[in-house]
Formats: structure tokens, sequence, C-alpha cells
């Protein structure tokens, strides 16, 4: 129990002005059986930034024949950080996370199982791509992966050793600067360049884009729906699209230790409904389900995917392991820790 406690105290800080931490049903109980009206309880752990849309899908599934006897408690976090919380014990019936491998560390540990992205949308509940926000107004003119690179210029990214979004990131940048991966040493020449001008690495990125909007840096790099967000809530920021950029993959699954699989299941399938997905896309998310409505979103000409990279295996191996790649050697020539859980806020002076 101490660790859902902690881990829901640590989402707060994560939240944007004006934003709450909530748990459904007023309760952070992780009951394992049915209450005496017939409800069961669901344990939903999630990366930090689809909070606010957790929020109106748990309403409206409960609203369904499926989901009427449905209670949820909700646990937010970096992503990397709540896959191993999870892996370590902290009950969850489902898990969804910013990135592929976060859910790769739970069907390693047996707590997913390995079919879990057998289905028509391989295991995916919502797509985005990677954005550079700025003020309003973009006063320095930064719209280009170059101008996040220029003298003077403070930029926001979370450390990619808690944060999968910082991965995301990234590789955004990154697969851009080496023509998807065919020019590794260009590719690596430009992140060490631009994390000279990262003066803060947050643990997250809802946490990233509060330190933004809170008056630090230039510019953000983030998914594209955290932008929406932060307009959405009334925040002063705007967003460009590069040309070149990476389509963001966010995964889901019913873990194999679930007290209640066929209430999780019945919850993971709705969100993949029509009405989930324009809710998702109401809320700055790229749908998965064709044709689902609600918000429209362009296509970048330069668009790749983690498979143009060479897969997941591959760019955490190059560039994400912690003791020998393209990151671990530029966050230790800033002093910045590579380790699974660094401070809140991993400055660099």
């Amino acid at each position: 129990m101490k660790l859902r406690t902690r881990a829901l105290a640590v989402s707060a800080a994560f939240l944007l002005p004006g934003t709450a931490l909530t748990a459904c049903a007023g309760t952070a109980d992780n009951s394992t059986s049915a209450d005496s009206g017939g409800a069961v309880t669901l344990s939903l752990v999630a990366y930090s930034t689809p909070q606010a849309a957790y929020e109106q899908l748990i309403a409206a599934f409960q609203k369904t024949a499926a989901g009427k006897n449905v209670k949820f408690t909700q646990s937010y976090g970096a992503s990397g950080d709540q896959s191993r919380a999870v892996a370590s014990g902290l009950k969850a019936d489902v898990v969804a996370f910013s990135l592929e491998p976060d859910i790769t560390r739970l069907v390693t540990a047996k707590l997913v199982d390995a079919s879990w992205n057998s289905d028509q949308y391989k295991g995916m509940i919502t797509d985005s791509v990677a954005v550079i926000g700025t003020r309003k107004g973009n006063p320095k003119n930064l719209k280009t992966w170059d101008d996040l690179t220029k003298p003077g210029v403070q930029v926001l990214t979370p450390n990619p050793f808690t944060s999968g979004g910082a991965k995301w990131n990234i590789l955004a940048a990154y697969g851009a600067k080496t023509n998807k991966g065919k020019d590794a040493a260009a590719g690596a020449a430009f992140l060490d360049s631009l994390f000279k001008n990262v003066p803060v690495q947050d643990n997250s990125g809802r946490a990233s884009l509060q330190t933004f909007t809170s008056g630090k840096g230039d510019a953000f790099i983030s998914y594209e729906n955290e932008a929406l967000f932060a307009q959405k809530n009334g925040q002063a920021v705007d967003y460009t699209v590069p040309d070149d950029t990476i389509l963001i993959e966010n995964p889901i699954a019913v873990t194999s230790n679930s007290t209640h699989p066929a209430e999780a299941k019945a919850f993971v399938d709705f969100l993949h409904t029509a009405e989930a997905q324009k809710i998702w896309a109401d809320n700055g998310y790229r749908p998965v389900v064709k044709d689902a409505g609600g918000r429209t979103f362009p296509t970048p000409s330069g668009l790749f995917t983690i498979a143009d990279l060479g897969g997941w295996s591959k760019v955490n191996k190059d560039l994400f392991d912690p003791g020998n790649s393209v990151m671990a050697s530029i966050e230790q020539k800033l002093g910045i820790s590579t380790s699974a859980a660094p401070s809140p806020a991993a400055s660099k002076g």
C-alpha cells in the first residue's frame, strides 16, 4: 500500500496549474474483490500525460453496460518509473505507457502476456507526433530542430532514463538529423549540441511541460497532445510540427495477474471504440481507429516510425543504454544521472 501512496503523491507534481490528481470513486483502495453492490475495482497505472483524458474515458465507460459496476484507482507518473513500479509489485489491472519497451519489461517479468500486441492495433491505444513548443507568438522564431541548438536558446525535454516521452523527443530529432538513422555520427553530434541547451531534465513529460509553463526555457519538445493540452488549459504556448518527426505510438495492456481480467479487457476494448477514440482525439491524441471523428490532424511530410530507425531493441542499445550509449555519454558529460531514478528535476547546474 505504501508503494501506491507514493506513486499518487509523486504524480501530483506533474500537473499543470488548475488540474488535479484524482482517484475515481474517491478511493485509492486496491480492493481485489467485488464490493457488496457487485462492483469491482480496477487499478489503472499509466504514464503522466493522459490523466485528463482517462478521467473522461473512465466516466464514459462507466455509463456503458460493461462498465456500470466498475470502479477505478489511478496512478500516473513517468512511463519508465510506472513500468518499474509494476514490475516491483505495484498492483495493476491495466497498464498504459508511453512506449512499447515499458510493456516489454512486464512481459519479461511475466506480468503481461506475450500476445498483448497481437490485436489489429498492435497493442496501441493512441498515436501522436513530436513537436516543438514555444512561448505564445514564438518570439525567438524556433521552428526547426536546428533552431534548438542556437546559442542562448533554452530547451526543455525530460530525462530519457526515466521518461518515455523523452525518448520519443530524442528519436524525433535524431531521426530527422540522420535521415532515419542512416548517419548515426551526425545524430550523435546533433544531440550533443542540443543537450548543451537543455538547462533542466524533469523525470516526465508532464513535469517538463509544467516547468516550461512556469516560466523556464524558450522551447520544449513534447508530444503534440501535450502542447494541445497546455493550450486547452489556457497556457500561453504555441507549437510547430516539424516536417521530419516521429510517429509516437502509445501501448496499453491488461496484466496477466489482474484480479478482474474480463472487466479489464472490457475497459481496453471500450478505449478502442469510436466513442472513446473521439474523446482521445478531442484531448489531442491521434486515434488508432480510422474515422473516429473529433479533431483532425495534419500529416507531416517526413513522418517516420520507430521501425524506420531499426526498432526499439536497436535504439535502446545505441541511444539509451544507461552505461554505454549516445545519451549516456552526453548525460555523463553534463553530470546528470543515467540511473532509473534520478532526482525529480535533473539539472546541469
